[in-house]
């Protein structure tokens, strides 16, 4: 009988961080930490008497990682910190910083205390939503370094990144929608009280008074009409120049009808105008675009190659080295890259032993050995040791910037439903013209009052503003939904093609598989204390994704290794506390061929002095929602697999996936990118989910492209939408809950035809005055934003999504 032990069994609940903790335990002030780095941390906060972090939230602190001190020596460098810093006089600076980790009340609590953990910190702001903290301190007592360091020995660590020092968080487009949706919004408050007299019917003997409303009135809408109606002016009178009407012209027409009725009126004393309904107009219309436009603007995707890349980098000149921003960064530096850190440019290898995970490039889990004299190419990721490299080629020409810049090279047109309001609006409008026209010219000869009214009330009535508001409001709302879910859409038109899909298709790497899901269990005999320390130290030196499986599943402790080898494709072998180890293949460890492996499982042979003692099983971490996905798709869409990595696990993939799935194994990004383009020429609608620079062919040519993240802050460019990990199986629902949102908008469009049907039947006999008529517009729109709204938030929570 085949014994099995566990190497990951939970023995408490972490005092700082809350995680499980495994194998050996830090005990400690009788609390009990899954690692010295907690232990570490809590000690900070009971030395500066800041325990009351612990009582605000249970287990509210994040595991913080090593922090190496010459990772951040950038920092010093003062064309950085002139970027950085919002203000600096030589005594006081201060800067703000992003924290994605922010995520409960104590870690607000502790981050506004930063100035009793370091002296020089003057005040620390938490803006929670963004997750910033806005920091100032005392340039002569400490250092924008030292805060920095500060915060990530805390399990904070600020995401400082290349393109972080020019972002802006507010764009032109947006400010300008703030400008025109404040003005609307006093004028229309304003204009409402003015009219007063107007609603309570004031006698002629109060005249005066109402004359003078009047011309406030007519004050109010003159920026309205201009200003705050600019952009329905340039859109009609573009669309005219290209001989196009669109939905804008007749609200341009509505606004210019309303303004110049309402002046002749009051300017000739025949009546009080329509100020009021014109200004409520535009604010209800302004007030579409900018909630449609505060939605998805909280997430810029019009991101540059430097999203990834660090501020700076570290060169070595004559032995020393020191760091210049990646900007200063030119052909023929020597760089120093070390663990985890990314290839900023083409370069040569020069010193040191480089293992490249090129994942965020091809998707290849695997890292590539290179020797002295190799190309390494940006976006390569070092995971072994310091290596030094010559720079053959300016960040600007890398390969991965040519990579970037061919996949931003593909736009994806506006969605159907903008186009079918247009097409709308073009017959729409002629014939409301035309009827208006003919009323006119009928009523005219036997009254002229009614003739102007029955003309006037129809092209107001008849203006389509509800057209213009179901979709921002609708659609609006459904992005907002999504982004409650972990699903961040980058516009409206994304969710009416996402309604369209007709086949999925799934990366493998990131995406089907959950980084951090892997387990591993020992297969054999027991292990003994000793041994377990020599297997786990031999393992830890591997940089092999399934040797560092192993090093972390065996939380056991670390001892020197002397002799240690690695053979590609085979294993890794060395001496650790007197006991030579090797693990890895069958053959490299000693063994016979091992009994029939289990799906989605890969076997690391182990032998301790020559005898073999038996295999670690590594299950690869699949989502655990994978299944559940693939059963509720199933019914409605076709499937395929584009992978970078090898056909190693298709077995595994055949039992997930109906029969027939398309799946392509060692696809390189052109490849992917291909593959989407060969589906679409059948003639099918692609939805493409990937994650990492190597699908963003595919995501940006598909029809649509969703980047699955396990940090909604890292995502491909191309994307149209970001799923973040933890959301992965509420895809089938986003899916069918894009489906319904367009079937509200299509429900809003029918109202508002009915809405003008009866307003028109009205309107055609001269019995719709123009003040009524002026009324029911803003009334009409009132009445789409309450439908649409709660239409979709009620689709939401059928679904589960609120």
């Amino acid at each position: 009988m085949e014994k099995t032990s566990s190497t990951s069994q939970a023995v408490g609940v972490c005092y700082h961080c809350g995680d499980s903790v495994r194998g050996d335990r830090v005990d400690h002030d009788g609390k009990v930490f899954c690692c010295s780095g907690c232990k570490v941390v809590y000690d900070i906060l009971n030395r500066n008497d800041l325990c009351q972090y612990y009582a605000i939230d249970k287990t509210p602190g994040n595991q913080p990682a090593p922090v190496e001190t010459m990772r951040f020596d950038y920092l010093n460098d003062e064309g950085v910190q002139k970027k950085l810093l919002n203000f600096m006089d030589g005594r006081t600076a201060s800067v703000t910083l992003s924290l994605p980790s922010i995520h409960c009340s104590s870690c607000i609590w502790l981050l506004e205390h930063l100035y009793r953990l370091d002296a020089g910190v003057t005040s620390s702001r938490v803006d929670f939503l963004k997750k910033t903290i806005s920091v100032s301190y005392d340039m002569r007592v400490t250092s924008l370094r030292a805060v920095v360091m500060l915060l990530s020995s805390l399990g904070y660590e600020p995401d400082l990144r290349l393109d972080s020092m020019e972002r802006r968080e507010v764009s032109d487009v947006t400010r300008s929608l703030y400008y025109k949706i404040g003005i609307a919004g006093f004028c229309f408050g304003n204009s409402m009280l003015f009219s007063f007299p107007e609603y309570l019917g004031v006698d002629a003997s109060e005249q005066l008074l109402r004359e003078v409303f009047s011309y406030l009135n007519l004050l109010l809408g003159i920026p309205v009409a201009t200003y705050c109606s600019l952009e329905y002016y340039r859109s009609a009178w573009g669309g005219l120049r290209k001989r196009v009407i669109n939905i804008d012209l007749p609200i341009a027409i509505g606004i210019v009808l309303l303004f110049g009725r309402s002046a002749a009126e009051i300017l000739t004393g025949s009546g009080a105008g329509f100020i009021d309904s014109l200004c409520g107009l535009l604010f209800f219309l302004l007030l579409g675009r900018v909630f449609q436009s505060k939605t998805y603007d909280r997430m810029n995707f019009e991101r540059s190659y430097t999203s990834y890349f660090p501020i700076a980098v570290t060169t070595k000149r004559g032995g020393v080295e020191t760091t210049v921003p990646l900007s200063a960064l030119s052909r023929g530096q020597r760089i120093v890259v070390r663990s985890n850190e990314i290839v900023p440019a083409d370069a040569m290898l020069l010193q040191g032993n480089a293992f490249i995970d090129y994942s965020f490039v091809t998707g290849e889990a695997a890292p590539v050995p290179k020797v002295l004299g190799e190309m390494i190419y940006a976006g390569g990721r070092q995971t072994g040791g310091a290596i030094e490299l010559e720079v053959m080629k300016e960040v600007s020409q890398s390969y991965l910037t040519q990579l970037w810049n061919d996949f931003r090279g593909g736009r994806k047109g506006e969605g159907n439903l903008s186009e079918l309001s247009n097409t709308v609006s073009k017959y729409f409008t002629a014939a409301v013209l035309t009827l208006a026209a003919a009323v006119g010219l009928y009523w005219l000869p036997t009254d002229v009052a009614t003739a102007l009214n029955a003309f006037t009330g129809i092209l107001i009535v008849a203006c389509p503003c509800a057209l213009a508001i179901s979709i921002p409001f609708t659609l609006g709302t459904a992005l907002r939904i999504f982004g409650r879910n972990g699903f961040y859409v980058k516009n409206t038109g994304v969710i009416e093609r996402m309604a369209k899909i007709g086949t999925v298709v799934f990366d493998k790497t990131g995406t089907l598989t959950y980084p951090q899901g892997s387990s591993v269990s020992f297969h054999g005999g027991n292990l003994s204390e000793r041994e377990m320390h020599a297997v786990r130290s031999v393992a830890r030196n591997s940089i092999h994704p399934l040797s560092a499986v192993i090093a972390a599943g065996l939380t056991s402790e670390a001892l020197r290794v002397d002799g240690f080898v690695e053979e590609t494709g085979r294993g890794v072998a060395g001496t650790a506390g007197g006991l030579s180890v090797r693990i890895g293949s069958a053959e490299f460890a000693g063994s016979v061929a091992g009994a029939e492996r289990i799906p989605n499982e890969s076997r690391v042979y182990c032998s301790v002095d020559g005898e073999l003692r038996g295999f670690f099983a590594v299950r690869h971490g699949y989502r655990a929602e994978t299944a559940s996905v693939v059963e509720r798709l199933r019914h409605r869409y076709r499937f395929g697999i584009l992978s970078g990595d090898t056909a190693a696990e298709r077995p595994y993939l055949e039992s997930l996936f109906p029969a027939g799935t398309e799946m392509r194994f060692a696809q390189l990004p052109q490849d992917k990118r291909n593959a989407v383009g060969s589906m679409q020429a059948e003639g099918r609608r692609v939805l493409m989910v990937g994650d990492g620079l190597n699908d963003a062919g595919a995501l940006l040519h598909s029809d649509v492209g969703i980047a699955v993240s396990e940090d909604v802050a890292q995502f491909s460019p191309s994307s149209d939408a970001i799923l973040a990990g933890a959301a992965f199986g509420r895809l089938p629902d986003l899916l069918a809950f894009a489906r319904t949102s367009i079937r509200v908008v299509i429900a809003s469009f029918v109202f508002a035809f009915l809405y003008n049907t009866v307003g028109l039947y009205f309107a055609v006999q001269g019995e719709l005055s123009p003040v009524m008529a002026a009324i029911l517009m803003p009334a009409s729109s009132i009445t789409i934003v309450i439908i649409a709204t709660a239409a979709t938030r009620i689709a939401a929570r059928r679904k589960g999504l609120l």
